[in-house]
């Protein structure tokens, strides 16, 4: 699928990349958050020493900012865009359309789901983009 970007996501992209010295993948922006795709292994990087860099693109772009880091599978990076939560498991099933099951510890539900379903939300967007992933249901 191919992504297209807005003008605010390229410039936060490219702010980003100058910062963090990370070749960001994709961005997604709403009014209080910037969320940030980085390649696989580059989370230590994109994070910087104690949370350095960070801090830094949070105070450039005066919203809150979070990682997501890629992965090499469908069902990794499904349980990566759902981080910090406890995921045991994560079934891609594809029937009619292609949604990922998720066996989350039921301690961390709330994790994944996120203040307004934010966190499952912005999962499920970066999924469809990057996966062809239609869903993804918390089980």
């Amino acid at each position: 699928m191919k992504v297209t970007l807005s003008d605010e996501a390229m410039r936060l992209m490219g702010l980003f990349d100058e910062l963090a010295e990370v070749s960001a993948k994709d961005c997604l922006v709403d009014d209080g958050r910037v969320v940030i795709l980085v390649p696989a292994g580059e989370m230590g990087k994109a994070i910087g020493p104690a949370g350095k860099t960070v801090k830094q693109f949070e105070d450039r772009v005066g919203k809150t900012v979070e990682l997501v880091e890629d992965a090499d599978t469908p069902s990794a990076f499904v349980a990566s865009a759902l981080a910090p939560a406890a995921i045991r498991h994560v079934t891609i099933s594809e029937q009619d359309d292609r949604v990922a099951y998720v066996e989350v510890e039921e301690a961390d539900r709330g994790v994944a789901i996120g203040k307004g379903g934010a966190n499952i939300e912005t999962a499920r967007v970066l999924a469809r983009r990057h996966y062809d992933i239609d869903d993804i249901q918390l089980t």
